[in-house]
């Protein structure tokens, strides 16, 4: 499953895997305690591998212990799979309980962790376009209905009879010919929304952007030890931007923006960070996005974009909502300390409130730009919330520094590019120190940088006032598909679950010789759960 997110991109790994995943705890009609080993070593061998980032500077305990809970999700899986498949048409369930589990732990606890959503292995595949209709849910889900529906398909030509939701007698027609057709749902459906994903490429409006990645001035935790250094990183690249524009070998952009900890010298409180950031501003005759650390009257700081004119200084600012867990704040600090000695760098920030969206002043008027700092981007709600408040381009700044050269900064930036179809919009991914890149509307990537270096990206960008209806829809494709699998899970735990054969075997024993009924407990001993 890892195989299928970047920077492998191997995006049919994730039907495969999934159809495996589906064979296996759909073979034979295995208990659910079954169903929840083969669902927790699946979660091992997809987190393990996925996630090593993690402990890359602060060891591996942090890093096999995060792999192990979301693998707890699903051994979860497992048990909520194995009993629902009992029910006709078993892939539609494990689609379903699939999306049901992703949506679980995208949200509990510490307001979720998203990453690793199936839809993000697909920004290379077929299926995106369905994220315009049916967002990450119905991506996520299309994936484990393809991958179950091939996996039905075979099971029913090899074993006919005995695969599950086969009839026991007569013709297998039928149930194969709504395998084939499941399986066709979803890629024919991508296709027939691939036109319309391209044309949002096109739009009547545009903007010249630029993003600059200063690089930092060493791997590692202490990146920001030399505060000074990565502010000035920015500055120099800027002005090298505006040397470009002076002498016409690039266009001028009508704002830039700069990355997640571009300045970690408040320049509010730092008049001599606010003059080199007004300077820079200056040269290249248009705003600044800025992305800084700014400490507010209580002493805890704010995770923080100023919009930038060199002419009146600050005239916008967005503080991150979504604060992460672990390294922004640590919740359950004692407990967590006991784990650790990292456990202490973790921050004290505060979740800024507000709107999602600035409003950037450039020449041809005010832009409307969605943030959504860094670790936002994996939660459906960041974009969403910005481009209901009227966003016509997405903005993503982004330190991935502290995460060495590992895989990251590219996983991170597949979210982006899943946005950008999402929602229609262009996304502007600026990173201190990469990957930085330029996405169109229909996830393409128009211009990218490396990683550990310094970079300028320029390109004219569409400005998009269209919604599209995953946004229009929000969050009720997940809640439907999520709810038809708990309506499922009950449904399916009344009719077959040990309990309702307890009911059932003491009404027959009132009425049955004792034979009979020891003759019916035995026959459903193999379901007990």
């Amino acid at each position: 499953m890892w195989t299928s997110f970047p920077p492998r991109d191997w995006w049919y790994m994730a039907v495969l895997s999934l159809g495996v995943l589906y064979a296996l705890l759909s073979q034979g009609r295995p208990r659910a305690r079954t169903g929840a080993w083969i669902g927790f070593v699946y979660g091992l061998g997809f987190f393990v591998p996925l996630l090593p980032w993690i402990g890359v500077y602060v060891g591996p305990l942090p890093w096999l212990a995060l792999a192990a809970a979301l693998a707890g999700y699903l051994a979860v899986f497992g048990v909520c799979a194995t009993v629902t498949m009992r029910l006709p048409f078993p892939p539609v369930w494990f689609a379903a309980v699939w999306v049901l589990v992703e949506a679980a732990r995208s949200a509990f606890p510490f307001s979720g962790f998203p990453w690793g959503r199936t839809a993000f292995s697909q920004v290379d595949g077929p299926l995106l376009p369905l994220a315009s209709v049916l967002g990450t849910a119905g991506v996520s889900g299309a994936v484990a209905l393809f991958g179950a529906c091939l996996a039905w398909v075979v099971q029913l030509l090899l074993f006919r009879h005995a695969a599950p939701g086969a009839p026991a007698h007569g013709s297998l027609v039928r149930p194969g010919v709504v395998a084939v057709v499941l399986a066709l749902l979803g890629p024919i459906a991508a296709i027939g929304l691939t036109p319309d994903t391209l044309d949002r490429n096109v739009s009547g409006t545009s903007v010249q952007v630029a993003a600059v990645q200063g690089n930092v001035p060493r791997l590692g935790l202490d990146f920001n030890a030399q505060r000074r250094a990565v502010l000035d990183n920015h500055v120099r690249n800027t002005f090298g931007l505006a040397d470009a524009i002076d002498s016409n070998t690039a266009a001028r952009p009508a704002f830039v923006a700069w990355p997640e900890n571009a300045s970690d010298i408040d320049p509010l409180a730092n008049p001599d960070a606010a003059a080199e950031i007004t300077e820079a501003s200056v040269a290249v005759g248009a705003p600044i996005l800025v992305g800084t650390l700014v400490r507010d009257a209580d002493g805890r700081p704010t995770n923080t974009v100023l919009v930038w004119d060199g002419e009146k200084g600050p005239v916008g600012r967005y503080d991150k909502h979504i604060i992460q867990p672990f390294g922004e704040y640590l919740p359950w600090r004692p407990f967590f300390r006991m784990f650790s000695s990292y456990a202490d760098m973790a921050g004290n920030f505060r979740p800024g409130t507000g709107s999602s969206v600035l409003q950037v002043p450039t020449d041809s008027g005010t832009i409307p730009v969605g943030v959504a700092t860094c670790w936002e981007v994996a939660f459906d709600r960041a974009a969403q919330t910005a481009v209901d408040q009227g966003a016509r381009i997405l903005y993503v700044p982004t330190n991935n520094a502290t995460f060495g050269r590992t895989d990251m900064t590219y996983q991170q930036l597949a979210m982006s590019r899943f946005r950008a179809v999402e929602h229609g919009r262009a996304v502007i991914v600026a990173a201190t120190s990469g990957v930085s890149a330029l996405v169109e509307p229909d996830g393409t990537v128009t211009a990218q940088s490396g990683i550990f270096t310094a970079a300028v990206l320029s390109a004219r960008m569409p400005l998009r006032s269209e919604t599209t209806v995953a946004t229009l829809l929000g969050a009720w494709p997940e809640r439907v598909i999520a709810g038809a699998a708990l309506v499922a899970l009950l449904f399916a735990m009344a009719t077959r679950t040990r309990f309702s054969q307890r009911l059932t075997t003491g009404r027959r024993r009132k009425s049955s010789p004792s034979g009979a009924v020891q003759h019916k407990s035995e026959e459903f001993a193999g379901d007990e759960q």
